[in-house]
């Protein structure tokens, strides 16, 4: 009998591409993915279940299915998004409801992987160059979303303390560019101008939108347990970075940086969180060796994810966007169900 995965955020970038390589694994029988809103991407054997901010209907979703494996993907990660109220209802209370699901009593679930960032690490003048697994914040949090994740992670804690049975993994990226991902970082390299921070060329630790899925495929079929950092190989200079992208640099004060965007904003152009702010200024560098150590290889270094999010760049320019997956439950009811759809490869050749 093959794993019976349930993941949250399928209608995110991440929960999205994770369900489409869940579903290419032979290994896995059941895929069942819960969101707010519907898939962003093309699914044919996972299930869609609507839910709350909050995941309340977690428990029973988990009871009803047996589901032994929870990928957690929707965390917000960006606080331009939304408001503070709905991204603690996310990110804390919709942490806290999954962990309760996970832990009930008769609970079929043995392995969980949440998605964090190395946002919790923060950035500041007197951090470490690589901050390791096991290092804290030099720093105290400054903006919600680091307060957020920084909450989240105690109760991940907390969990895995209490729950022994279940193989915790808890991933911290950094930085993702790739050809789809929209970010504030992603965008602010489009413009013409690039931002950046007058006095200030930060290094930059980026890993590619690939290795973040295949990271956590890694990590769920080899029931990883315990942190781990998701980073490629090598740090860039900012300066460098854009200079790769073809691109200038506006330099922006290092104080009144939201007076500064605020034409880049009117137009709609780039909104720079505060925490991206502060990477543009110190930069960060988080110590990817454990995740190596157990067996993951990446495909692309921080240098060659910023040679593919170039070509990508080019590529676009030339073709133009492709245009964005619909969602549609009645098309999908047909492929996923009618007789005429052959689902039997072996039949095609």
């Amino acid at each position: 009998m093959g794993r019976r995965v349930l993941i949250t955020g399928l209608g995110t970038f991440w929960g999205g591409r994770l369900a489409q390589a869940m579903e290419a694994d032979p290994d896995v029988d059941v895929i069942i993915g819960l969101d707010t809103r519907q898939p962003r991407v093309k699914l044919e054997r996972t299930e869609y279940v609507r839910s709350d901010e909050n995941y309340s209907i977690l428990s029973r979703i988990v009871r009803a299915t047996g589901v032994d494996t929870i990928a957690h993907m929707f965390l917000v990660v960006d606080s331009t998004q939304m408001s503070s109220r709905l991204m603690h209802e996310i990110n804390v209370i919709g942490t806290m409801n999954l962990l309760a699901a996970a832990s009930a009593a008769g609970s079929t679930v043995r392995t969980v992987a949440v998605k964090s960032t190395a946002l919790v690490y923060g950035s500041s003048p007197n951090d470490p160059y690589w901050f390791r697994e096991s290092d804290s914040r030099v720093s105290p949090p400054r903006s919600r979303v680091e307060k957020n994740l920084l909450e989240v992670e105690s109760y991940v804690r907390d969990f895995a303390r209490d729950n022994p049975h279940v193989r915790l993994s808890l991933l911290r990226q950094c930085n993702v560019l790739g050809p789809d991902l929209e970010t504030p970082l992603s965008k602010a390299l489009r413009l013409p101008l690039v931002p950046k921070v007058a006095g200030y060329d930060p290094r930059f630790q980026l890993v590619h939108e690939r290795d973040v899925v295949r990271a956590f495929m890694f990590a769920l079929r080899h029931e990883l347990q315990g942190v781990y950092n998701i980073a490629g190989d090598g740090q860039l200079p900012w300066s460098e970075i854009t200079a790769l992208a073809g691109k200038r640099g506006i330099p922006m004060p290092p104080f009144g940086v939201e007076a500064a965007t605020w034409p880049l904003r009117r137009l709609g152009l780039v909104d720079l969180p505060p925490e991206i702010v502060t990477l543009l200024t110190y930069g960060r560098g988080i110590d990817n060796r454990k995740f190596k150590d157990a067996g993951f290889e990446y495909s692309y270094t921080t240098a060659g994810a910023v040679e593919a999010f170039v070509q990508s760049l080019r590529l676009r320019a030339t073709v133009g966007r492709r245009p964005e997956y619909q969602y549609e439950d009645d098309v999908e009811q047909f492929f996923r169900h009618s007789p005429a759809v052959q689902r039997d490869q072996a039949e095609d050749a």
